[in-house]
């Protein structure tokens, strides 16, 4: 266990998240044809190779029999039920061999069947020494397994109709990638500031009620907010500005840059009297993708008379050498609208029998 220097200002705080849908515009789609020279399936699946061995498992045909086509389909980031679909369409094909099938899923499936992005749970406690620098860190994080992607049960399928067949497997829990690859639920939970002493703690939770798999960025979107949140609340514990507490604690150069271009563009230095004037306050994080790849920061105006709405961002980002700059402006705005929804208004409701968000009425 980390010890505890004498002489320091203890915070606490926990943080949350709901589980989240992908909710694509589109629902999952696929088309499947079965005869006795082989099994050819279309399908938006992310990955075609991992889909056809788990429709050689649940089919019980040789993967080298079976051909899958990616097609255009409704898009998401992780993990939908593209995948899904396709099973189905290739056990409904098997009926009715030598005849092709389509299966659409309807909205009410895509909200309700579809893996979810798993609900997370941190806590966090940060020491403060008299100088206002962070002394003390830990962070311990409860999440399902953020990957459980066609391809990855080894012999087990993982895809839902493989549950319900007259021979049925057993289901499969959700798994973390390794931290090699970016971690799954741990993923960002270790801080990019400069801390003298730091621990850090994952918990995968096996037993909870809904499936859950890969949704964009993974632990992450939740480590990233209550770390953000927490050096707020750091900050305002010793008085100082929480543009100036991020620096103090940050030694990479790149990382600084971006959340000063951040600061610059928002205006921050005369933030105070725009919020006297506006009644807003303003709000600024920092990230790095996986600890490792291109930086961001923001700075975010925020209304909360009433209830919270976000008037406006700005955002810097340090991407390397940009080859397409368009795809990188699709990429942060579309990151940027994504989050403000996953914030403010996405949850998936359920209750102990089913779950209850089904609809664009009810979800988010």
């Amino acid at each position: 266990d980390l010890p505890l220097a004498p002489g320091l200002q203890l915070l606490r705080a926990d943080y949350s998240r709901p589980y989240l849908a992908h909710a694509s515009i589109g629902p999952s789609c696929a088309l499947a044809t079965f005869t006795e020279q082989g099994v050819e399936v279309w399908s938006h699946t992310q990955g075609v190779f991992h889909l056809r061995a788990d429709l050689a498992l649940i089919l019980k045909r040789p993967a080298h029999d079976i051909v899958v086509h990616h097609a255009q389909g409704a898009g998401c980031y992780g993990h939908n039920g593209a995948d899904d679909a396709a099973v189905d369409a290739a056990l409904l094909a098997r009926a009715v061999p030598g005849r092709p099938v389509r299966v659409l899923w309807s909205r009410e499936d895509e909200l309700a069947w579809s893996p979810f992005g798993a609900a997370m749970a941190v806590s966090l406690e940060a020491g403060l020494d008299a100088q206002g620098r962070i002394a003390h860190w830990r962070h311990a994080v409860w999440s399902n397994g953020h990957s459980m992607r066609p391809g990855r049960g080894g012999d087990v399928p993982v895809l839902l109709a493989a549950t319900q067949l007259a021979e049925p497997f057993d289901a499969v829990t959700a798994v973390n990638p390794p931290p090699g690859a970016g971690g799954g639920g741990e993923r960002n939970a270790v801080p990019i500031y400069a801390l003298p002493a730091a621990r850090v703690v994952s918990h995968r939770v096996l037993d909870m009620p809904l499936r859950t798999s890969s949704l964009r960025s993974l632990g992450a979107h939740c480590n990233v907010f209550a770390i953000e949140s927490f050096m707020d609340e750091l900050a305002l514990a010793c008085s100082a500005d929480p543009l100036e507490f991020r620096l103090r604690h940050l030694d990479d150069p790149r990382a600084r840059d971006v959340l000063q271009a951040a600061a610059r563009m928002a205006g921050w230095a005369d933030r105070h009297t725009r919020e006297r004037e506006e009644g807003t306050g303003f709000g600024l994080g920092l990230a790095r993708y996986k600890n490792s790849g291109a930086w961001c920061a923001a700075v975010a105006q925020i209304e909360a008379a009433e209830s919270v709405h976000v008037r406006r961002l700005w955002i810097a980002v340090d991407v390397g050498c940009v080859i397409n700059p368009d795809g990188v402006v699709n990429q942060i705005e579309g990151g940027a609208i994504q989050t403000v929804s996953w914030v403010l208004k996405e949850a998936v409701r359920f209750d102990d029998a089913r779950v209850l968000s089904a609809s664009w009425e009810d979800y988010p």
